[in-house]
């Protein structure tokens, strides 16, 4: 042993055991000085993290409950670097991006529009999602708290809305603010229902667009609509109508034969539409791919699974010591059913209305049957068994022919756990065009390269697949509406309107 480490001395209160049998306090990070807070009917929301899209109609759908809530602009390097500079270290860059433009907000409200820094930390609150998990995930809130403290804005109040708890949002500092009751989460699902329709409808029209920018224009007058429809209390079925006339109108090619790339993974990096992921989405679409995203009802199901799981496996587990029916959590089942076929009714009836009918409400139940096999299904960290489930789907059904599962630098349930999974799938099935890549921020030649490369791959495979198709002398006109959607075990778009034909 070195003479420095002989020289290394225990503190003298190491040994101090006073500690045992004193009364357990909890931590709790609070502001330095006690702040007054406005009124709730003065408090204003910021919040985000969604697509771009269901930002906005999440935003009209809570001011028309009386909640004025705004959603903040779509992260970007800045919001990434002003999150590094304010942030601890070691942090997985969707904190870095989300509490760096929450910041970014903040501080031109008080540098450039002349907002003080006590006002803002009385009028405003940010809504962030949480959870607990294997990862950082479970800590977002106390991060938020160092990097608004450091930045001058300590005592801004945080709530946290956990993907796991659904209804059930006791229990935190600013409960008193938003009612959560089943009014509210119904106006939540009508949102995000309806923006995963769109989105899912842009993503499967915009590749074939005869011109550049109408689908987008399109979906920016669908916004408009349903956005109107939630602040005006008109009928959103007949928004959604109405929507379907607009898009109607868009111009489409849809006999180009493009690969398809199921983009999966972490959560906010595989939804996120902008810096956080590279734009991965855009990149795809403008190297000649057509991408399938993961809509945010996954994660809805994904949870309403999860809770299901958990009180099925608790149920088992009491009803074997106890040896008789435990009826207590019936109501727990019940308010379980209800969830999804709320969300399923919702998406049911919106999509049938604008036209989308090739889609279906995920089946996390069957979904676990394929991957059980390769994921102990008790993990229900990230996206718990979605990632290994949904490349296993895409083989079975040929739904797609390159498989990305995008996640932050680091992701622990992600990298460390599905990845090493999905080895062993790709070995099974030597068929499978699969690629696990990670973002961090920087390296964005890296990443475009890696994707390139899996893109070639299904490139070729979607040349061939097109080629096996006879072309015929007369095409109908429905081929080129986005309204005709015929289902065939075939991934590439354009070979499944031929074989529709023949």
């Amino acid at each position: 042993m070195s003479a420095t480490c002989n020289n290394i001395r225990p503190q003298e209160n190491n040994a101090n055991l006073n500690y045992i049998n004193q009364e357990i306090s909890h931590w709790r990070d609070v502001p330095a000085k006690k702040y007054t807070y406005v009124p709730k009917s003065e408090t204003v929301f910021l919040g985000g993290g969604l697509s771009l899209l269901q930002d906005q109609l999440l935003m009209a759908g809570t001011q028309a409950l009386g909640i004025h809530y705004i959603s903040l602009p779509n992260p970007d390097f800045d919001s990434f670097r002003t999150g590094k500079a304010f942030g601890n270290k070691g942090q997985c860059n969707p904190t870095y991006f989300t509490v760096g433009n929450l910041l970014k907000y903040l501080i031109k409200l008080r540098d450039e529009e002349g907002v003080s820094s006590e006002e803002i930390v009385s009028k405003y609150v940010f809504v962030t999602a949480s959870g607990c998990g294997p990862c950082r995930f479970g800590m977002y809130s106390t991060e938020y708290k160092k990097a608004l403290r450091d930045a001058g804005f300590d005592g801004l109040r945080l709530t946290s809305f956990e993907h796991n708890k659904g209804i059930d949002q006791a229990g935190g500092e600013t409960d008193t603010l938003i009612d959560y009751t089943p009014k509210f989460f119904i106006t939540l699902i009508k949102a995000v229902v309806i923006g995963d329709i769109i989105n899912i409808l842009g993503y499967k029209m915009r590749p074939y667009e005869v011109l550049k920018g109408s689908v987008d224009s399109a979906m920016a007058e669908c916004q408009r609509l349903v956005s109107q429809a939630f602040v005006e209390k008109k009928s959103l079925l007949k928004t959604m109508w109405q929507c379907r006339k607009v898009l109607e109108k868009v111009e489409l090619d849809r006999l180009q034969p493009k690969p398809k790339v199921m983009v999966m993974g972490e959560f906010w990096a595989a939804m996120t539409e902008g810096d956080g992921n590279y734009n991965l989405h855009r990149f795809l679409e403008s190297e000649g791919a057509e991408c399938i995203p993961q809509p945010i009802i996954s994660r809805f199901m994904l949870s309403i699974w999860e809770a299901e799981y958990l009180h099925d496996t608790k149920t088992e587990l009491q009803t074997e010591s106890t040896k008789r029916i435990d009826f207590s959590g019936a109501k727990t089942k019940i308010l379980i059913t209800l969830a999804r076929t709320a969300i399923r009714v919702h998406f049911n009836l919106y999509a049938r209305i604008i036209g989308l009918k090739d889609f279906e409400v995920p089946d996390i139940h069957k979904l676990s049957t394929y991957s059980r096999e390769y994921y102990t299904l008790e993990c229900d960290g990230g996206e718990g068994h979605l990632e290994v489930a949904h490349l296993l789907e895409s083989l079975h059904h040929k739904l797609s022919h390159l498989v990305i599962s995008v996640k932050p630098f680091g992701c622990m349930p992600s990298s460390s756990v599905s990845d090493g999974i999905q080895s062993l799938i790709t070995n099974r099935y030597p068929e499978a065009n699969f690629l696990a890549i990670e973002t961090s921020g920087e390296g964005a030649a890296n990443f475009y390269s890696r994707v390139q490369m899996a893109l070639f791959k299904a490139k070729q495979a979607t040349k061939e697949e097109f080629e096996s198709f006879k072309i015929p002398a007369k095409i109908p006109t429905k081929v080129h509406s986005y309204r005709y959607q015929p289902k065939l075990k075939i991934a590439g778009t354009a070979a499944k309107n031929l074989a529709s034909l023949s």
